[in-house]
């Protein structure tokens, strides 16, 4: 299906462009703020409200990993619903990974780690040679969760800007789908977001409300943005593994690829919902300012270890330190 046959409100999402943000005096939040907010508040002050993101590296390999990941599999989707899953398969998104890969690394090198490495050429062997297995894999197997049948690509990184309704002044909820389509014959859009894994998502992840709010809120946004119906709105998380057991028990531990969806009725894009909001309350002034105030510290092991400001956290250093 060419772009001149598409109905005109596909063709109307697709050209949507965002307002330009005047950051003299408007903000911007992210899914990444509101779960940080959630986890421990004084990271979030010290990386957003303090602006320590933009002194401390906040990027690794797998951030960097992701990044071509990402890049390699929506580059094969959009040749393959744009023109044929023929012409899909004959594009080397190996090679567009490991181009991506190389070109982000070197970018995190100079705007992050002042030109210094912040891996080593055996863990920078390692993850590549993840990433073509599961490229190779992903085409061999494309046709289990992929389809053009009666499928409309909407858009891939679509845009989503928005004032969510509760929101204070000069705030905006930004950020970027992944993946969207269309489904002509049950006439329901489907969000997937692709994450990269090492082995999967466990049951506990699975079951982390503030990892899933991330779908939940873009369903609940792009439905506003678009005027489209809440109800005609699946979401699902594509998870592609860098690792799988050599020895695995069942086949379903070989795949490479784990889907999941989330439940997403009204109570629980409710319950996503109430996250922005809480977060917005406590942490700005109704013009959109920064609160004066202090933020609760949330000191643990997973929170700290990963933390890129536990340096200048004394509980959160002192924690690490004795583990």
């Amino acid at each position: 299906m060419t772009k001149k046959k598409l109905p005109t409100f596909i063709r109307e999402i697709q050209e949507y462009t965002p307002a330009e943000m005047n950051y003299a005096f408007e903000k911007s939040i992210s899914y990444s703020q509101v779960s940080m907010f959630h986890k421990c508040q004084h990271q979030w002050q010290l990386l957003y409200k303090e602006g320590y993101n933009k002194k401390v590296p906040t990027s690794s390999i797998h951030t960097c990993f992701g990044t071509a990941m990402h890049e390699a599999i929506q580059h094969y989707l959009q040749v393959m619903y744009d023109t044929s899953a023929a012409e899909a398969d004959r594009q080397d998104i190996e090679a567009i990974f490991k181009a991506t890969f190389i070109k982000e690394y070197k970018r995190i090198i100079e705007k992050e780690f002042d030109g210094q490495h912040f891996s080593s050429a055996d863990e920078m062997r390692e993850f590549y040679e993840d990433g073509v297995a599961i490229l190779e894999w992903f085409k061999k197997k494309r046709g289990s969760y992929f389809s053009k049948r009666n499928n409309i690509l909407v858009g891939i990184e679509l845009p989503i800007h928005i004032k969510p309704s509760f929101a204070h002044k000069n705030l905006y909820y930004r950020g970027f789908l992944d993946l969207v389509l269309y489904n002509t014959n049950t006439e329901k859009y489907t969000i997937y977001d692709i994450k990269t894994s090492t082995r999967g998502w466990n049951d506990y992840t699975k079951k982390d409300e503030l990892k899933t709010a991330q779908l939940l809120l873009y369903k609940k946004y792009f439905a506003e943005q678009f005027n489209v119906d809440i109800k005609d709105i699946n979401v699902e998380f594509f998870i592609v593994k860098r690792k799988v057991p050599e020895d695995a028990e069942y086949a379903v531990m070989e795949r490479r690829v784990q889907e999941f969806k989330p439940t997403h009725g009204k109570n629980k894009v409710n319950q996503a919902s109430k996250l922005v909001e809480e977060f917005i309350s406590e942490a700005f002034n109704y013009d959109g300012s920064y609160k004066d105030k202090q933020y609760f510290k949330n000191p643990s092991k997973f929170n700290c270890t990963f933390c890129a400001v536990k340096e200048f956290c004394e509980e959160g250093k002192q924690l690490v330190e004795s583990l």
